[in-house]
């Protein structure tokens, strides 16, 4: 194995995680990978004889529910779980006749902690990602919890005559939230590539201080003109948050982790909506403080929670898992040399492909039109501006309806919180029954026929004639939909399977959702008011619409990865061989990668 570490580092090709050693490969767990259909032969028969054993795949409790019936239980030719036997799982880093065409990058800015040798154990490995979680997670979760604040607190200001203080129509809503997406999407791609340039740890930090300030001027508003142009400029500042911070994530995670991971990223923002209500029931009683309107006091302080969770990031942000020593974390930082060694060794083996680029490294032009011209990508976009459609648009009207109906301004902004809670529940269930069945399409459609019959009970009920109590529990039940958004964003980078690809697709992704969100906040229109009849009529066949979306998905997939096996099945050993060796195929292109479905 030394001769694979002091060999060549491999051009700058972005390789995913394959082997060559079984003539029959298959997809791995992930629904991606091509893996030994027997690993336990990759990790006896490639390595060194003076090495430590592979852990055998197979036996790997992804879940600390399987964990908990699993533990010192064998089944079959499957090892029992033991918390102390060897995690490090078989890779194309431990064969020499692959290992050579994988070999991280010179520059790459953990190479000093790779080591194809080393050998941890499940113990470590568990321990060390709830030290991940703390460090990093917990943290991204908080400021995410701030850019909901900033960006949804309209909705309780709507509860404070927001409207009529600057002489403002619904429609003028309409057109704030439709600049506010649209600004949000254009500002997508162009700070996802700042981020790339100068690292997620720097500009993160930098864009919440910006929208801080814009959100604090929000105070100052006097009309339309002025409520447009805010929105816009914080949009522009926002734009590129979520795929930064996903691409941030990446650095830490393998690939399930990441997708459980980001189901807790967007309950933090299921969180931020139930504290905001909870801020809005007392900000908003601030109406008269100073002569002001309480949706002021609102907009200020709450920019000012951002401004101080702007400041703590950028010392709380580490650039790499090998780089947390600072003088605000530690001259030692967060890890020691070994927890540095088992997060890069851990997350290299599983995807290559995450050595391709420095952390720093520009995404250049001709990248980014490749990445963009991946077509095999676009089904997942066309589904990230349709599936939240059917229940953003009721979602942005809910505190109107809910005053429309009977409530008060201070029973309304509570009564929004009950479908946060579920919303929350059910979203994390989701997410994980995704991972455990490995269907990410089947369950990522549950959301879309949760939602069908509500809408339809929108259509066909006018809810504004029936017990306000009935039509709170109708709303409340459809806004409480198992979210399919963290599942999707996990599946988006599964498929991209490079850095470069990864870091453009994840913000392609957003700006579909955020062009889904533009479409959302058009569909209730005034002359339709109050019932929007025809609005929901619109809602129930995209509604449809979507569960056809995901079907068709599912088929596109599953015929690429039969086309896939066909063409990888019918060369030699020796042609694959030379296919690793000299081919010029990239991430989701090369023949011996599988899509995620």
């Amino acid at each position: 194995m030394s001769t694979v570490l002091t060999g060549r580092v491999a051009r700058a090709t972005n390789r995913s995680y394959g082997t060559t050693d079984s003539p029959s490969p298959e997809t791995s767990p992930d629904g991606n990978r091509i893996t030994d259909k027997n690993p336990a032969t990759l990790s006896t028969t490639s390595l060194s004889s003076d090495l430590a054993p592979l852990a055998d795949p197979r036996g790997e409790q992804r879940f600390w529910l399987t964990r908990l019936f699993k533990k010192k239980q064998g089944g079959g030719d499957i090892p029992s779980f033991d918390l102390d036997s060897i995690a490090t799982q078989p890779s194309v880093f431990d064969s020499p006749e692959t290992a050579k065409d994988y070999q991280p990058r010179a520059d790459w800015e953990n190479i000093h902690r790779f080591d194809p040798s080393f050998r941890w154990t499940w113990r470590e490995e568990y321990a060390l990602i709830r030290k991940i979680d703390v460090r990093i997670l917990v943290f991204t979760c908080i400021m995410f919890m701030a850019l909901e604040l900033d960006r949804a607190n309209i909705q309780q200001a709507l509860t404070d005559n927001f409207l009529g203080d600057l002489n403002m129509t619904t429609n003028d809503y309409n057109l704030g939230n439709t600049v506010f997406k649209l600004a949000f999407l254009c500002a997508e791609l162009p700070s996802q590539l700042v981020s790339k340039w100068v690292g997620p740890d720097r500009w993160i930090p930098a864009q919440m201080v910006l929208w801080s300030i814009v959100a604090c001027g929000q105070y100052w508003l006097n009309g339309r003109t002025a409520f447009l142009t805010c929105r816009a400029l914080l949009a522009i500042l926002q734009g590129g948050f979520i795929p930064d911070i996903i691409l941030y994530l990446s650095y830490f995670y393998k690939h399930h982790e990441l997708s459980i991971r980001l189901s807790f990223f967007w309950t933090a923002m299921s969180i931020a909506d139930i504290l905001a209500s909870f801020l809005a029931f007392g900000l908003l009683h601030m109406r008269g403080v100073l002569g002001q309107s309480g949706w002021r006091w609102l907009f200020l302080i709450e920019g000012l929670i951002t401004l101080v969770v702007g400041i703590l990031a950028s010392g709380l942000m580490p650039a790499a898992p090998t780089k947390t020593a600072s003088w605000f974390r530690g001259k030692n930082g967060w890890f020691n040399e070994r927890e540095e060694k088992i997060m890069v060794n851990r997350c290299i083996r599983e995807d290559p492909s995450k050595s391709s680029m420095h952390n720093r490294e520009p995404i250049t032009p001709k990248l980014l039109l490749k990445s963009l011209a991946d077509y095999d990508l676009w089904p997942l976009y066309i589904i990230g501006v349709a599936f939240q459609i059917p229940m953003s648009t009721p979602s942005n009207y809910l505190t109107l309806s809910l005053k429309g109906i009977g409530f008060n301004t201070f029973q309304t902004n509570l009564l929004t919180i009950p479908n946060s809670v579920l919303h929350i529940i059910l979203m994390l269930i989701l997410t994980y029954a995704s991972e455990i069945t490995g269907q990410l399409t089947l369950t990522a459609m549950i959301g879309q026929i949760w939602a069908l019959p509500f809408v339809v009970y929108l259509y066909a009920v006018d809810i504004n004639s029936v017990n306000k109590w009935l039509a709170w529990v109708i709303m409340m039940l459809l806004l409480s939909y198992p979210n399919a958004h963290p599942i999707q964003v996990g599946w988006n980078s599964r498929n991209s399977n490079t850095v470069r690809s990864r870091t453009v697709s994840a913000a392609a992704y957003n700006m579909c959702v955020q062009a889904g969100g533009i479409i959302a906040s058009n569909i209730y229109r005034a002359d339709d008011a109050p019932r929007y009849k025809r609005g929901n009529r619109v809602l129930v066949i995209l509604c449809s619409v979507n569960i056809l979306i995901y079907l068709l998905t599912k088929a596109y997939y599953v015929w690429r990865n039969s086309s896939r096996d066909k063409k990888w099945n019918g060369l030699s050993e020796q042609e694959k061989h030379i296919y690793l060796e000299t081919t010029t195929d990239e991430g989701s292109k090369r023949l011996d990668f599988r899509f995620a479905h």
